[in-house]
């Protein structure tokens, strides 16, 4: 299943909120267009503007309207992503050069700062205040998360409950006020926007686990970074805490960072043994169950539906 089938009936749609992200990071300011068109070029899932799109259905959708919401929504979590490039002294994204990369950590850092502005001078063309509370609650939810992400870095000791908040306020929250938003600003049912929330934010669990599945199991060529590239940097996501359940494992995982120089490939290897991969699967399908019962209050065929394709994507996907 490739994500462009399941988008066939949006087609139109989707070129039209392209268009205005390029509008968007349009400036009188060579470096700052080239810097912030860098990653929108590079391409992306595009998931979160689908989900409005796909919220706005359960109301009567208008896409003068829901463009806004949705590139309001893309433009956040492109910032984010060239900040955390910045954090992450990372190189690459997408398989392309990082903004940090191609320029510098400045350059990078000011552009980011630049995205997010422009993506809440865009959501100012809509009036409800509720749009603008629920989006500002949600910056700074994730705001947090990133700080926890840094505290957390190499704490060996921490929860299961630790992770689970920092990808809900790092991932799932962007993912569910999308759907919501798109809800909300076509006047879709109150209930049914509880419902679009709700879905976003299980999917989001569901597709943050899986990328951290991802991490220890894709190849470099699918990830555009090397694999156990989250793990060096400090991030210890839930299948490393689900290896841990043995103490050997952990104990042997731990040795090779004090070290210095772990051994990346062996730290998988390890990783893989210990089942930690397959407990991190079970919860994400877990998520996933409760992102399609969630669809029951749905109005819309279409979005249930289509819906149901993205979490069986999300299920099955390698990359």
């Amino acid at each position: 299943m490739n994500l462009m089938d399941i988008y066939q009936e949006l087609k139109d749609d989707i070129h039209v909120i392209e268009q205005e992200l390029f509008r968007s990071i349009d400036s009188h300011y060579p470096l700052i267009e080239e810097a912030a068109s860098h990653l929108l070029k590079a391409g992306g899932k595009r998931i979160r503007p689908i989900f409005v799109l796909l919220g706005g259905k359960s109301g009567v959708y208008d896409i003068e309207r829901l463009k806004h919401v949705a590139v309001a929504l893309e433009l956040i979590h492109m910032a984010t992503l060239v900040h955390d490039d910045v954090i992450d002294d990372a190189e690459t994204r997408r398989g392309k050069p990082t903004v940090k990369a191609k320029w510098d950590n400045r350059v990078a850092m000011y552009t980011g700062d630049f995205i997010l502005a422009q993506a809440l001078s865009r959501i100012t063309r809509l009036s409800d205040p509720r749009v603008h509370q629920i989006l500002s609650k949600a910056i700074v939810d994730m705001c947090v998360g990133e700080i926890e992400q840094i505290q957390a870095l190499y704490q060996w000791n921490q929860s299961l409950k630790t992770y689970f908040m920092r990808i809900k306020r790092k991932t799932a929250l962007l993912m569910a006020i999308s759907c919501q938003l798109g809800g909300l600003v076509c006047n879709a049912p109150e209930p049914v926007v509880r419902a679009l929330y709700r879905y976003g934010y299980y999917v989001g669990m569901a597709f943050q686990i899986t990328d951290d599945i991802l991490d220890f199991t894709g190849s470099e060529k699918q990830l555009g970074k090397p694999a156990g590239s989250d793990l060096r940097q400090g991030n210890i996501t839930l299948p490393v805490l689900a290896s841990f359940r043995n103490p050997a494992i952990r104990d042997a995982i731990i040795n090779e960072f004090k070290s210095g120089s772990p051994d990346m490939p062996k730290i998988i290897n390890l990783i893989k043994q210990s089942g930690g991969i397959h407990v991190a699967k079970t919860i994400a399908q877990r998520y996933l169950e409760k992102a399609r019962r969630s669809l029951e209050d749905l109005q819309s065929v279409y979005s249930k539906k289509t819906f149901i394709q993205i979490t069986d994507f999300i299920e099955q996907r390698t990359y």
